[in-house]
């Protein structure tokens, strides 16, 4: 398929192939543009003097906020960037980086102005775009998913190729996908070497360039197999990625691979493919250790944790690389959070595979079980086993910070960890991505916990104010997270790769009323509390409820909104379980397995189409015009 073809299909795409006049109207006018990764396209503030659609590769645009570029968007094939300028006649409203190696399609301001009366659905056409990519009603688009990805390996022993055919088979159930190595492309181009050719070599740089582009318009991801040291296939794998996946051998050594510095490293930081670290483990390994050894020594923007024979860890990074992932929010809620093991049972039971987890206080202790990648019975029985004690009780006599001094809590967490993974592991060493929200009580915001002791961040997030002592942490106090964010399905949100949201949330908020204008004496207060619950008369909290309800009325107001944001939430009938009630382990999880077990079976029709449904194959095109102008951007001439 040559570029003529596939500009012309992306035209009927937008336009509707209906627009025969239109689409060889806007092709004669056009200008293909090439485009080099990390080059500039516009900048937020300049004339709008033209719109681009992208051919292929992958546009990024950022906002300057106070000097910081901020990530507003990416463009892929398909789709069109700087039309609002030319429609309003301001400035650029962002600069627009190329991610990788791009081809567009140029049309200059006064061509568009002299098309536009002529062709009304050209208006239509991009209105239509620019909605799609802004719904009004200010629901976030859809993840845009990378179509190309180059998987280089970074250590010795990595079978490349082998890996993304696996990978492959398991993306298959998303996408077509098809893996590239450099022998596939000497094979296509009839040429042996051609792939590894030097990059000076303009011709080849073209027809390679040309075959990729082929490649991905008939599939919908593509997996760049790089060779294992930085030959120019290698560089060429890199330029030509969405996003790099970083092959390394977990027992290796974490030092920088010569892939990563001369493939990688001069790429500028704004324009540079997002890159995941991905560490390879044999199947039987228990838990990975030392990832923040090897996070610490590159700029990645995820990890991910596979052993290559277990196909449930493969499903889990085709999930995330194409943003079909499910994620499970915990919220906080003392000891009703072992509720949350018996949703975990329920989903498990139902096949339902959760790849990413996190949660507040309690909820971020129990999403730790289920990112251990253990089987509900070897986690209820930890649970079990981690707080047959009170982990509160042990009160200080002089409560200077807290009323219990937490190392009861302390000695808990870390004897529970060491069971469950067998060693003090880092947050960054579990199976699956794990955060916990916390309160930095010295910054006066909420504080996500993704990396470091994972004890440490554990007693962040579970330091209620006045009952447990907060915990120091890089010169800053935090403390349970429920202050701001009980509930954080927000922060799974914005997970990279996450596309359904699974929550459970602990919270039914309790009337708190009052008959007149003054409150009950102390003894009246104190006979209503000794009357069966069923017969009190006054709704009022008891001392410890009132100050944990007055210190979590933020995150109460946005409980609402969180469940909104979810796929799937669950709200297990807790009423009668105190947050202190540790000593009732099988009830309350009892209590959340039955309540999801009929939540799933009436909402079956809904989660058994997850994680997505086949991605239908793209459609028959039209052959373009024979020829067009050529102009490239990316510092050398057109071939």
């Amino acid at each position: 398929m040559t570029q003529h073809r596939l500009l012309r299909r992306h035209l009927e795409a937008l336009l509707g192939e209906g627009e025969r006049a239109l689409v060889d109207a806007l092709q004669a006018q056009v200008r293909v543009v090439e485009i080099a990764g990390g080059r500039t396209l516009m900048r937020q503030g300049d004339a709008g003097d033209a719109m681009y659609l992208v051919v292929s590769g992958r546009l990024r645009a950022f906002v300057d906020a106070d000097g910081t570029p901020r990530h507003v968007g990416d463009a892929t094939r398909g789709q069109v960037v700087g039309e609002r300028s030319l429609y309003t006649g301001t400035p650029r409203s962002a600069t627009v980086v190329a991610v990788r190696d791009s081809v567009l399609a140029r049309l200059d301001a006064a061509d568009f102005e002299r098309l536009l009366p002529r062709h009304p659905a050209l208006s239509v056409a991009l209105a239509r775009h620019v909605f799609g990519r802004h719904p009004v009603d200010g629901a976030a688009p859809p993840p845009l998913r990378p179509a190309t990805m180059a998987l280089l390996p970074i250590t010795a022993g990595v079978d490349a190729l082998e890996f993304a055919h696996r990978l492959a088979a398991a993306l298959a159930p998303i996408g077509r996908a098809a893996v590239v190595d450099a022998g596939r492309v000497d094979h296509d181009l009839g040429e042996a070497g051609v792939a590894r050719r030097d990059a000076g070599d303009a011709d080849a740089n073209r027809r390679i360039a040309l075959r990729l582009d082929e490649i991905e318009a008939t599939h919908d991801f593509v997996l760049l197999v790089g060779d294992a040291e930085p030959t120019a296939w290698t560089h060429r794998c890199s330029r030509h990625a969405d996003e790099v996946l970083l092959l390394a051998d977990a027992s290796c050594e974490p030092a920088l691979h010569p892939n990563e510095l001369e493939c990688l490293g001069a790429r500028p930081a704004p324009g540079r493919a997002t890159e995941v670290l991905v560490l390879l483990h044999p199947a039987g390994a228990r838990s990975p250790r030392g990832t923040r050894a090897w996070l610490a020594r590159r700029p990645v923007a995820d990890h991910v944790h596979v052993r290559p024979d277990v196909a449930r860890d493969l499903a889990r990074l085709a999930r995330l690389q194409s943003r079909t992932a499910v994620g499970l929010v915990f919220a906080g809620g003392g000891a009703r959070g072992f509720a949350h093991l018996g949703v975990y049972r329920a989903l498990r039971e139902r096949g339902i595979e959760i790849d990413c987890v996190g949660g507040t206080s309690i909820g971020a202790v129990m999403a730790t079980y289920v990112a251990s990648d253990e089987p509900p019975d070897v986690v209820e029985a930890n649970a079990r086993r981690a707080f047959a004690t009170n982990p509160t009780g042990d009160f200080d006599w002089l409560p200077l910070l807290a009323l219990a001094r937490g190392r009861r809590l302390r000695a808990t967490l870390r004897q529970a960890i060491e069971a469950l993974v067998g060693f003090d592991a880092d947050v960054e060493d579990l199976w699956k991505n794990h955060y916990g929200v916390a309160t930095n009580v010295s910054q006066a915001r909420e504080q996500v916990l993704r990396r470091g002791n994972l004890v440490r961040a554990l007693l962040a997030t579970i330091a209620i104010p006045g009952a447990l002592p907060p915990v120091a942490c890089d010169g800053d106090l935090l403390c349970d997270g429920g202050t701001f964010n009980n509930f954080p399905v927000d922060v799974m949100r914005a997970m990279r790769g996450v596309g359904r949201v699974i929550g459970v949330d602990l919270d039914r908020p309790e009337t708190v009323a009052v008959d007149g204008d003054e409150l009950p004496g102390r003894l009246a207060l104190l006979r209503d509390r000794l009357r069966p619950r069923r017969h009190r008369r006054l709704r009022l909290p008891w001392l410890p409820g009132y100050l944990r309800r007055v210190t979590t009325l933020y995150s109460t107001s946005r409980q609402r909104e969180a469940q909104t944001m979810t796929d799937l939430c669950f709200q297990p009938p807790l009423e009668r379980v105190g947050l202190m009630d540790w000593h009732r382990f099988d009830r309350i999880l009892g209590q959340g397995y039955r309540h999801a077990c009929a939540r799933l079976d009436a909402a079956a029709d809904e989660w058994r189409s997850w994680p997505t449904a086949r991605m239908s194959t793209p459609g028959p095109h039209r052959v373009a015009a024979d020829s067009m102008p050529v102009l490239s951007l990316s510092g050398e001439p057109a071939a």
